[in-house]
């Protein structure tokens, strides 16, 4: 399977050649959209003027010129470039790819392999890399779309550089279907308010703004100019970028998370569409719309987690499309409700407090007895019962005997969370009080 990668392998000149392959550029100067990469101050840019050309994971969303670069680096650098899938790859084809470059590299050349959705190998497959890298069998060169730092290997990254590859502008687009004319020698049959739309739909992909071109260039010459509603009525609409298990998936939700904690609804509604938009179930959702309002509203709003509760469940009742508006109604709530993460941050210290404090008595006094050795020992000695004392409040101790009583809830000035306040520091004064002068 190797050989059909390599570089230089026959190919008839007349078999028929998809347009972004035409395209394909001929040199790193004529790719587009990855300026900042490529110029002479950028990682690559940099690496080739200095004619030192490390190991290198591309990172970046689909269309955006990773293989070609990849290709362009190898004829740059004088390497054989091979090119295997992480999807369709197995121990046995990258153990035949590595003898191939040990023996070509014997032969006096090198080799830059290529690997897309390198991510898709796990950590054994990823770790027989790594002789290969370090004996300089090979240069590796990895493509992939989710974040390095979860799929990755410690061991592959520390001997790779990491280069995030941006999704193309309209602006590159824009270049790009110029391009695609030039080639096709015809201007595209499309109305300029049309193009625009034709720039939206391919949503930074360049190799999607050439196969949707591709599909128009089958319209006869001389035909009317598509507009837009004529031309997503011809073009299958392309979904938008989102990836419910991937890197997409969880950008999206913490934009939406960050909008509702930075009270702005509008930004929110805007992400909380995209999700459903791109596919999103609902009920995932309506749980992350609960937690925040458990993690981020708290007691500032103590109906707002009774509000998404019941917009969930007005979810499971009417189901899509006319749930999603109760869900919608959810996310405008929280974004415009009090803030306040008091409880969460009391909670994750009491947590903490508990594992370092480890497995510590309550003090005597309200441990239960209800046996007479019990009793003997000293359990519920003491103890005051609330309802009975002045203020229905006794001020006793009840954390741990030696243990220095610990402040983990600070209320915040905030919506509900005021009145909480006052209760608070109406019962530590109680307490003080209690303290110093004992009943």
């Amino acid at each position: 399977m190797t050989d059909l990668f390599d570089r230089g392998a026959a190919k008839p000149d007349d078999a028929p050649r998809p347009l972004a392959d035409r395209l394909r550029p001929k040199t790193l100067s004529e790719v587009i959209g990855q300026e900042k990469v490529l110029s002479r101050d950028g990682p690559l840019g940099a690496m080739l003027a200095a004619k030192s050309l490390t190991s290198i994971v591309f990172w970046g969303p689909p269309g955006v010129g990773k293989t070609t670069i990849a290709r362009l680096l190898a004829a740059e650098t004088d390497l054989t470039f091979v090119q295997i899938s992480a999807i369709f790859s197995g121990v046995a084809d990258l153990r035949k790819v590595f003898d191939t470059a040990r023996a070509r590299r014997g032969n006096g050349r090198g080799t830059l392999l290529f690997v897309d959705e390198i991510h898709r190998f796990n950590k054994a497959q990823q770790d027989g890399f790594l002789p290969y890298m370090e004996d300089g069998t090979i240069l590796l060169v990895g493509a992939t779309t989710e974040n390095p730092s979860f799929e990755l290997n410690a061991a592959l990254l520390s001997r790779a550089q990491v280069i995030v590859l941006e999704r193309l502008s309209p602006a590159d687009l824009e270049r790009l279907a110029q391009r695609a004319e030039q080639d096709l020698g015809r201007a595209l049959p499309v109305t300029a308010q049309a193009r625009e739309v034709l720039i939206d739909l391919s949503d930074g992909d360049g190799r999607a703004l050439l196969n949707l071109i591709e599909q128009l260039s089958a319209l006869p010459a001389g035909a009317k100019p598509l507009g837009p509603d004529q031309l997503t009525t011809r073009l299958m609409r392309r979904a938008p970028k989102f990836d419910k298990s991937g890197e997409e998936h969880y950008n999206l939700i913490s934009a939406l998370h960050k909008s509702v904690r930075g009270s702005d609804p509008d930004a929110a509604l805007y992400w909380f569409a995209r999700m459903l938009e791109g596919g999103e179930d609902p009920r995932f959702l309506a749980r992350r719309i609960t937690r925040m309002a458990v993690e981020d509203i708290g007691l500032a709003d103590p109906q707002a987690q009774g509000l998404c509760l019941e917009a969930w469940q007005t979810y499971e009742r009417l189901g899509s499309p006319e749930g999603e508006l109760a869900l919608a109604q959810a996310v405008v709530y929280l974004a415009l409700a009090p803030k306040s993460n008091a409880v969460y941050t009391a909670y994750k210290a009491a947590r903490a407090m508990a594992r370092e404090t480890g497995s510590l008595m309550p003090p005597h006094h309200i441990l239960n007895a209800p046996t007479k050795l019990m009793k003997g020992l000293g359990y519920g000695a003491g103890y005051a019962y609330d309802h009975d004392q002045e203020d229905g409040f006794s001020g006793q101790n009840y954390f741990p005997d030696g243990m220095k009583r610990a402040v983990l809830y600070t209320p915040l000035e905030r919506g509900f969370e005021r009145e909480l306040k006052k209760r608070v520091d109406y019962f530590a004064k109680l307490r003080a009080r209690k303290t110093a002068t004992p009943d």
